[in-house]
């Protein structure tokens, strides 16, 4: 298998990737630079701590570059399920520099207020110019991360876009912060001295909020738990639509889980039991079909188990039990014995088959049989060979003595509107007859069966010498002389 051809992303939505993530990379590492230069020189802890912020984002931005350039590589042999998962592992880890950052925040803000030491500071424009700039810088970044986050499904860049939107919200708090102590120094208000300190104790509450959603939803990710997309209504809804399709009977198992932007799922569909192999593929690709109408891309494995409908008549029990055995029947019939049911059926066996061994596969298909249809107590199976080899006749011609014979035994039943393209074929001593009939349209097939069958034995009393009489029916409406 390659797993390049199957799970590539396109080229245009990985260049978009990085390109936003090198973006991201390049806008936080000259806003960390101008706010630590800016909160050394006025000596301002609120400054101080959204540089300390912003050193978590330029750290954050440079493992989501690293991870969007990793997570776009295709599955191979050793990752089966490709790289997405590194974007998880990414935001884990920024997850603990966050925390870190916080940590350091409030452990320098209590202090301050605690001991009211460097309290004082030097007031300047530069704070205020940095973060009018800052708050503009992340606004444009964030909205163009989640756009690209939402075009790719990438969790790191949705990640950031979040991170860089809460930026916006502690930048505020230190210019508020900013604002009140300028106005306690000016006004002479030693109480508005602690607005510096208690702003950095906001930020640290706003990285503390960022941090236990980012941690929460990493965590999901990297313990497979099922992604929000296939919860609970949304999961009913897709277990509603699975459940429309023709014959599905029952979705026993839905499991999803998540790598990166990919989505991953698996589930079992109960099938009724007498669908042929054909129709069981095309219900497959029905549900994988469903399945990405609701999670767009993902990778869809189906396992499908033959269930009874309890609509079932006897005939179509015992022909889906021979279907299990990999078996061929035909011409079944039923009788009713007092409480008991008599099968007989005719098995289709290879024409090079022993006797024992077809003995044998008879007797463990009436095992079968009797085992999943307890009423019935006996079972006489007629076991015909099949001819492997494709049949070389010595002619085929119209015969119309053969003909006008037919079409007089046909006579007989009124049922028959008509008998053409009569067909004679010889093969050694062998003769055949092949021929259409047409019949009313309306007719039952149980009626249809036995007129045929019925002119079969005329035929044969008439015409002793033809081994088989082959007729299609084929009704009025049809009729295509």
């Amino acid at each position: 298998m390659s797993y390049a051809t199957t799970t590539e992303k396109p080229r245009t939505a990985q260049h978009e990737k990085r390109s936003a993530a090198l973006f991201s990379v390049l806008a936080a590492l000259g806003i960390t630079i101008l706010k630590f230069v800016t909160g050394i020189l006025t000596g301002s802890l609120g400054m101080l701590s959204e540089a300390a912020h912003s050193t978590v984002d330029l750290v954050a931005a440079g493992i989501t570059l690293f991870s969007v350039q990793v997570a776009d590589r295709p599955a191979d042999e050793t990752h089966n399920y490709g790289h997405g998962k590194v974007e998880s592992l990414s935001a884990f880890v920024e997850c603990f520099l966050m925390l870190g950052s916080c940590l350091w925040i409030v452990i320098e803000a209590v202090r301050r207020i605690a001991h009211h030491e460097r309290l004082a500071l030097s007031h300047s424009v530069w704070p205020f110019a940095v973060l009018l700039l800052s708050i503009a810088v992340d606004f444009t970044r964030s909205r163009h991360l989640h756009r690209i986050a939402q075009e790719s499904s990438s969790q790191a860049l949705e990640a950031d876009a979040v991170h860089f939107s809460t930026d916006i919200w502690s930048s505020l708090a230190v210019l508020l912060g900013l604002t009140t102590t300028l106005i306690g120094a000016h006004w002479n208000l030693p109480s508005l001295e602690l607005a510096d300190p208690i702003a950095a104790l906001v930020v640290s509450g706003i990285i503390l909020y960022v941090t236990w959603g980012l941690a929460s939803r990493t965590i999901d990710t990297l313990l497979d738990a099922t992604p929000k997309e296939s919860r609970e209504e949304p999961r009913r809804e897709l277990e509603r639509d699975l459940m429309t399709i023709g014959g599905v009977l029952a979705v026993n198992r839905l499991r999803t889980r998540r790598a990166g932007p990919d989505f991953f799922t698996d589930l079992t569909l109960g099938l009724a039991q007498n669908l042929t192999f054909q129709r069981t593929e095309q219900i497959a690709l029905e549900a994988t079909a469903v399945v990405k109408r609701h999670l767009p891309g993902a990778d869809v494995v189906i396992h499908t188990v033959p269930m009874p409908t309890g609509a079932e008549s006897v005939h179509d029990r015992i022909r889906a039990v021979a279907a299990r055995m990999n078996l061929t029947i035909h011409d079944v019939t039923v009788q009713r014995v007092g409480q008991s049911l008599h099968v007989e059926q005719h098995l289709e066996v290879d024409e090079t088959m022993q006797l024992k061994q077809a003995h044998d596969l008879a007797t463990r298909l009436e095992d079968a049989i009797q085992r999943a249809i307890p009423e019935v107590t006996s079972i006489l199976t007629h076991i015909e060979s099949e001819p492997a080899t494709i049949e070389q006749p010595e002619s085929q011609e119209r015969d119309r003595q053969l003909e006008v014979r037919l079409r007089r035994v046909a006579i007989a039943f009124p049922e028959i509107l008509d008998i053409h393209d009569v067909l004679v074929t010889r093969m050694g001593s062998h003769l055949q007859v092949n021929c259409h009939c047409t019949l009313p349209d309306a007719l039952p097939m149980s009626k249809v069966h036995a007129v045929i069958t019925a002119l079969e034995g005329a035929f044969k009393l008439d015409a002793p010498e033809v081994d088989r009489l082959l007729i299609h029916p084929e009704p009025a409406t049809d009729n295509r002389r």
